[in-house]
């Protein structure tokens, strides 16, 4: 006999894409434009910023928030960038990546019975920490506006149970941002009801056609509003594990606790390498940013001239096109296009059932691999009599 597991944990899934990797791992001469992590390497600053911490020993637990030099050159980079001021002292929390920082989040906020609004097709990340919190996800689908969730959209998802909405911008998968009015719509609704904002401005830095603006910049909801971001996207930094939470002091004392019982404090080594990233390197991105753009446009006008139905995406490094193919399913068709057009896309049905019919393209990769993968999809799409 063995002892009774817990429930949730059991019955959750590992991730759609996870699935279909393990599915193709074997096939052989593939061209993947899949993974969702910069193609550059990290900042040699950087790195030597990461060596002196090693040199000099500092390699002794912290404060379970952070170094305060970190939480303070964080605190200078969201004023400076966003124009929000957060308290290094009580209102930032230094996390192990992104993703812890959401999931003590989520564990601060909610209870049995809550609701969650998740704007689908949306990162596969949310929903499993949700039902671990023992809250209930609620898919707002956004395929019909260009993947953004609407003031409309969002008020008919809204019920008494309703605890929390997440707003991931730029989206991971489709890419698209929101522009100030955009938000300002969604505030109007929000600013209301007595709901808490998760915004997880992970990929800010990587948008194109506006500068990023933070929904806490907002005064009608900044006291709720938790914030998530990280040094992965921005500055190539994926391996290092450093992303924060900005929140008010009220709840960020609290989501505190969560972090200290959870993994006591981010790695040190990484930590002042974080610092440099956000001091002496406040302006490696741009420079990232600048190739990313020129290869949305390269990967869009080959979308577009396939006859693919894309939306062009406002940031991150992703496409999420629709494709024209019945009786079969997003995964199949991922499958078929390993294994006979020897390029790797990721199913849409990754991210929620609401992006069945859809794949996800990265274009984190260099313009030959680019390149290359796009003339094996069109080849495949004109064989197979898709397009």
């Amino acid at each position: 006999m063995r002892p009774q597991l817990n429930k949730t944990a059991e019955n959750l899934e590992i991730s759609g894409i996870r699935k279909f990797f393990n599915m193709v791992s074997d096939e052989q001469n593939v061209t993947s434009l899949t993974i969702g992590q910069p193609d550059f390497h990290t900042p040699e600053h950087v790195k030597n910023a990461a060596n002196h911490a090693l040199d000099q020993n500092k390699t002794m637990y912290t404060p379970n928030a952070g170094i305060m030099e970190l939480r303070t050159a964080i605190g200078a980079y969201y004023q400076n960038q966003y124009g929000i001021r957060y308290e290094p002292k009580s209102e930032i929390i230094v996390t192990t990546g992104a993703s812890q920082a959401i999931d003590i989040a989520l564990r601060t906020i909610l209870e049995q019975g809550d609701e969650v609004i998740l704007p689908a097709p949306i990162y596969p990340g949310y929903e499993p920490l949700i039902k671990l919190a023992g809250a209930t996800t609620v898919y707002a689908d956004t395929s019909t506006d260009h993947f953004k969730l609407t003031r409309e959209n969002l008020e008919r998802h809204i019920t008494a149970k309703t605890k929390c909405v997440v707003l991931p911008y730029p989206s991971n998968p489709t890419g698209v941002s929101f522009t100030k009015e955009e938000l300002q719509e969604l505030v109007s609704v929000l600013e209301q009801k007595n709901i808490f904002i998760l915004a997880d401005e992970i990929y800010s830095e990587l948008v194109y056609d506006w500068r990023h603006t933070s929904i806490a910049s907002f005064a009608g909801v900044g006291d709720r509003t938790i914030v998530i971001n990280g040094v992965s996207k921005s500055h190539a930094m994926t391996g290092f594990r450093i992303g924060y939470a900005l929140a008010p002091e009220w709840l960020a004392r609290h989501m505190l606790k969560v972090h200290q019982y959870n993994v006591s404090c981010a790695s040190s080594i990484s930590q002042y390498a974080a610092l440099e990233a956000l001091t002496e390197g406040v302006h490696d991105p741009a420079a990232m940013r600048s190739e990313y753009q020129k290869r949305r446009d390269y990967v869009y006008n080959r979308l577009v001239e396939m006859g693919l139905e894309v939306y062009k995406p406002d940031g991150a490094f992703y496409f999420f096109p629709a494709f024209p193919v019945e009786h079969t399913s997003s995964l199949q068709l991922g499958i078929d296009l390993v294994r006979k057009g020897k390029v790797a896309l990721v199913p849409g049905s990754s991210f929620s059932s609401k992006g069945e019919g859809y794949m996800r393209l990265s274009y984190a990769y260099d313009m030959n691999t680019i390149k290359t993968g796009l003339d094996r999809l069109e080849s495949f799409l004109r064989r197979e009599r898709i397009i």
